[in-house]
């Protein structure tokens, strides 16, 4: 009688450092392993900004890009630009309100993997499971704190995103776009108010519909008046 061999489980802690899980992964024989994480997700204006990353070496300093201060991303952005196969995909606004954030999110880091220009052996994604993917796949819970290459993909996807926000300020400067980023500020909200929502803002978002129907219903207002 023939007994399959199964190997044993590997096991991972999460305070193993950042790059336990590619380790393991790779002990495995499972390279090369792509990250995937997203940008803009809280946002009420600009894109959704999904990256994959694989990582060719390790880089010192990675770390959750949110917990970085913006010149540390941009200098860490570089190094993986020169260690690391990338792959960006960006997601308007009026393509989120008419699909729905989720989806949009699910779908943009599908087809992240899918522009890289190989398959990778298996994939980590941050935070929830992505279906359809080409290879094997598992959700890491704050997969950017504890994963290297879905670290490196929140810093391609946030300094890609950071980036487009700040030139979308110069073409609508009364928001503050280069500050906060599209995020909801008390800055932001007063924008809004003031001026209302622009092309760049996604109506789906009930802080920004908010805005959009009390400024159509002053125009209501002002046109029955005339009338």
């Amino acid at each position: 009688m023939t007994v399959a061999f199964r190997p044993r489980p590997s096991v991972v802690r999460r305070d193993s450092g950042l790059y336990a899980y590619e380790r393991a992964l790779a002990r495995r024989g499972l390279t090369p392993i792509a990250g995937v994480d997203e940008a803009g997700r809280g946002a009420c204006a600009g894109p959704l900004v999904v990256a994959a990353v694989v990582l060719r070496r390790e880089i010192d300093g990675l770390a959750d890009s949110k917990l970085l201060t913006p010149a540390t991303r941009e200098k860490l952005y570089d190094q993986i630009a020169k260690a690391a196969h990338t792959a960006v995909v960006v997601i308007p606004p009026d393509e989120i309100d008419a699909r729905g954030l989720h989806r949009c999110n699910i779908e943009g880091m599908r087809r992240a993997v899918a522009r890289l220009s190989f398959v990778p052996e298996y994939i980590l994604t941050d935070g929830f499971p992505v279906p359809g993917l080409p290879a094997p796949s598992l959700a890491v819970w704050k997969g950017d704190q504890v994963a290297a290459c879905v670290a490196a993909a929140s810093i391609v996807a946030k300094v890609t995103r950071d980036r487009m926000m700040t030139s979308l300020d110069e073409k609508f400067p009364a928001y503050g776009f280069a500050v906060h980023k599209g995020y909801t500020t008390a800055g932001h909200r007063l924008a809004l108010e003031k001026h209302g929502p622009c092309e760049h803002h996604r109506f789906s978002f009930v802080t920004v519909a908010r805005h959009e129907w009390a400024r159509e219903m002053g125009d209501n207002e002002m046109g029955a008046g005339v009338a």
